[in-house]
């Protein structure tokens, strides 16, 4: 049986992986064409001027948002369609691509990734919870990990930095970070439950990793109308140092300086933290964040 012929938006990022991977998104929409679908390619010199266009062509009518790249690319397409009856895909090029690593979707191998896309959009799409942050008088959707905290403060220094490029750059950054960070005072509401402690992070996390692999939350479920609190005591920083690599391979859970557990809303305050979402700047605290069970229609 033929499958349907589909109006396919194409969004690319042509700079991520600072811009090893240029190949990708042509690769997409050739292999797309190839399948009979009607595709529109999207790409521009900066992302909200690829925002722009992509909200302009969704109000045009297409049928599937593709986004080429990496977490931030996710992100553009999340903030676009949560909440809606369109779907999105992704093919990974990114320096992250940690909500693509938890869909199990390909990284490095480019055709593989393609192979995935044209197997998962003959398929029904799946639906996915999404997070909703209240910041301010504004409102930001994500699907992997919101951070708050010196995980924050890293990204917050990486994305300062010109050089080196690569996932070399982060574990720099934390080096930095590390000699002048000090156990920030939260105040936070858990499924409505107030608290207040210091801590050295604190991550709500609905996808499994963030940062390149991080594994904060290796039992998260991206369907089970839950959010996972990833929130790490007060350490020294040799004791920080020392739980930071366990955290790459998921073995940090049982450690007794890290509580992890489930809930549906979290508010998070204290002073000086500015907070991330898919790695990409949400702003100061304090943030509200809510699961939304089912928000997202994902290929995958």
């Amino acid at each position: 049986m033929p499958h349907p012929v589909l109006r396919i938006a194409v969004a690319i990022n042509a700079y991520a992986s600072f811009g090893r991977r240029r190949d990708v998104g042509p690769k997409v929409v050739a292999a797309l064409l190839g399948q009979g679908h009607e595709v529109t390619a999207l790409a521009e010199v900066n992302i909200e001027l690829l925002r722009r266009k992509v909200v302009a062509t969704i109000a045009d009518g297409i049928d599937l948002l593709v986004v080429v790249g990496g977490d931030g690319m996710v992100s553009l397409g999340v903030n676009e369609l949560a909440g809606t009856t369109l779907p999105i895909a992704i093919v990974p090029c990114g320096t992250g691509n940690d909500f693509a690593r938890g869909l199990g979707i390909p990284l490095e191998d480019t055709g593989a990734a393609i192979g995935h896309l044209l197997d998962a959009i003959a398929r029904p799409p799946r639906a996915i919870d999404a997070a909703l942050v209240r910041h301010g008088n504004l409102d930001t959707w994500y699907v992997g990990v919101l951070s708050a905290g010196f995980d924050a403060n890293v990204n917050e220094r990486a994305n300062r930095m010109r050089r080196p490029r690569g996932k070399s750059r982060y574990t720099i950054a934390m080096l930095l970070e590390l000699a002048v960070f000090r156990p920030i005072p939260y105040r936070v509401t858990v499924d409505g439950a107030p608290r207040e402690l210091r801590a050295m992070l604190i991550s709500v996390a609905n996808n499994t990793s963030m940062g390149g692999g991080m594994l904060i939350a290796p039992d998260a479920v991206i369907d089970d109308g839950l959010l996972d609190l990833f929130i790490v005591k007060p350490l020294s920083r040799l004791g920080l140092l020392r739980v930071f690599p366990k955290v790459f391979s998921g073995t940090h859970t049982h450690l007794p300086q890290v509580e992890l557990t489930r809930c549906r809303s979290v508010r998070i305050d204290g002073p000086g933290v500015i907070a991330y979402a898919d790695g990409e700047r949400v702003g100061p605290l304090p943030v509200q964040i809510d699961v939304k069970p089912g928000a997202l229609l994902i290929c995958a």
